[in-house]
């Protein structure tokens, strides 16, 4: 499967406000992606009608890009049978609440299966969750989640800038890195990694941005992480 599992929509505030639904749905298409996850900042009320718009185009996982206390992002992903309400009413309970200045960090859209505008989310989304990583993670497992450490060697909101390790006992499911060196670095410091699925996705904020056919994992793999938690 070729995938791009960390793609912001028009709701992150950060991204392009033509990150619509069908448009990312459409490029993922159009590029020959057969798997997708729209992660935007600690929310999932855009997808209430991706199941719709992705209908015999491109396969989905829910997603979401949670922020901790310590300003870590974890990626994490939902199958499609998993309730939205649950995972939002989690987020929204322990969301660090400051309203959005969309003037400065841009606006909040969240779109219907047309990609019309039904709301405009208005608490800042690129805040933390009053939660360590510790509990972001066994939060995201106790909804049937799981937890993949995000861009794990950026230089900001990763778990090596503000850990400077990984440590055995973290309870993830995946390591998200943006280079190939990057993994090959953390295995040879942490050889006990080498069981984990590793990802390298686009981050996407804007449409040209979503990958191309390149990175690629077995299907079986991917949902077995489910299978492994979960039995």
């Amino acid at each position: 499967m070729f995938y791009d599992l960390h793609i912001h929509s028009a709701l992150s505030p950060c991204s392009d406000d033509d990150m619509t639904l069908n448009n990312i749905v459409n490029m993922a298409y159009i590029k020959g992606l057969d798997i997708i996850a729209i992660t935007d900042h600690n929310s999932v009320k855009q997808l209430y009608h991706l199941k719709e718009v992705a209908k015999d185009k491109v396969e989905f996982v829910y997603g979401v890009e949670i922020q901790s206390r310590e300003e870590v992002h974890i990626l994490a992903y939902f199958l499609g049978e998993t309730c939205l309400d649950s995972i939002q009413t989690f987020l929204d309970d322990y969301l660090i609440e400051e309203p959005n200045d969309e003037y400065y960090f841009g606006h909040q859209y969240i779109l219907d299966e047309n990609d019309k505008i039904i709301n405009e989310e208005k608490r800042l989304l690129i805040k933390s969750l009053d939660l360590s990583i510790r509990e972001v993670i066994r939060g995201i497992h106790q909804l049937g989640g799981v937890a993949v450490l995000a861009h794990a060697m950026s230089e900001r909101f990763s778990i090596m800038n503000v850990f400077m390790k990984i440590d055995k006992d973290l309870d993830i499911d995946g390591i998200e890195v943006t280079e190939i060196k990057h993994q090959e670095y953390l295995l040879h410091q942490y050889p006990y990694l080498k069981k984990m699925l590793w990802f390298i996705n686009s981050d996407a904020h804007r449409l040209d941005m979503i990958s191309e056919p390149i990175h690629n994992m077995d299907k079986q793999n991917f949902y077995e992480m489910w299978r492994k938690r979960y039995g």
